[in-house]
């Protein structure tokens, strides 16, 4: 398992792949930061405070940019062997396919930190250059278990991205699944159900803003739900592939 890890990280850092990511995560914190300079401008009297910026920016990446940047980067993650043709060439040594699986699952988390925490401290310097108000440790302490939170349940919810990216091993039906994901989590904004849509749910558990109809642990069984099906369709399904 070390050795899968290790090998994983290595490819990673001969690719352009992470530095994309980085650009791409760091599109929420500079378009929330953008809204909140304009609304300064507009309304100069205005005070923009650091927890309304972090609820803002945590809101556009569970609910818009995380999962279709993340989605992207678990096909690249879990598409590289095949578009390289090299899987064939890594099963013949004795490797589990179970292990190179939670290998990979293993990169994507701390990959989907990373990108979590960077658009936090970007958010916080971003807020610093714009001289925004309420900066304490509580706000920051909050804040930061919320992105945290978030991360880590967007991860959970990588597993049918995974089964999707295994079953077409291409991108394009990858990108048109988290796409019609995003959408539905648009949908689903302003609604009660969005409590029980998985996507969605995460958005509810990591600000705390459970719906009175849907008692929280709704929100929880979904998203366990839809990450262990996920999980095992992808074990089971690569477990049976025949590569050629």
């Amino acid at each position: 398992m070390v050795n899968l890890l290790y090998t994983e990280l290595l490819k990673l850092k001969r690719a352009k792949m992470l530095l994309v990511s980085l650009i791409g995560a760091s599109a929420a914190p500079l378009m929330v930061f953008i809204g909140f300079l304009d609304l300064k401008v507009k309304k100069p009297d205005s005070a923009v405070h650091y927890e309304e910026v972090f609820y803002n920016t945590n809101l556009y990446v569970l609910l818009l940019i995380g999962t279709l940047l993340y989605g992207v980067i678990t096909a690249y993650i879990f598409n590289r062997e095949h578009e390289e043709d090299t899987l064939k060439n890594l099963l013949t040594i004795p490797v589990s396919r179970t292990g190179l699986i939670v290998s990979k699952l293993v990169l994507l988390f701390f990959w989907i930190m990373l990108l979590t925490i960077a658009a936090w401290a970007l958010t916080l310097a971003l807020g610093l250059i714009g001289q925004f108000e309420g900066l304490s440790a509580g706000v920051l302490l909050t804040s930061f278990k919320q992105f945290i939170i978030g991360g880590s349940l967007l991860f959970l919810l990588s597993t049918p991205t995974m089964f999707i990216t295994f079953l077409f091993r291409n991108y394009v039906p990858t990108i048109i699944f988290t796409a019609a994901i995003t959408m539905g989590n648009v949908a689903l904004a302003n609604r009660e159900y969005k409590a029980l849509n998985p996507w969605s749910a995460v958005q509810v558990i990591a600000n705390y803003e459970p719906v009175p109809q849907y008692p929280l642990y709704y929100s929880y069984i979904a998203i366990l739900l839809v990450a262990a099906a996920g999980f095992l369709a992808t074990v089971i399904y690569f477990r049976r592939l025949d590569i050629q």
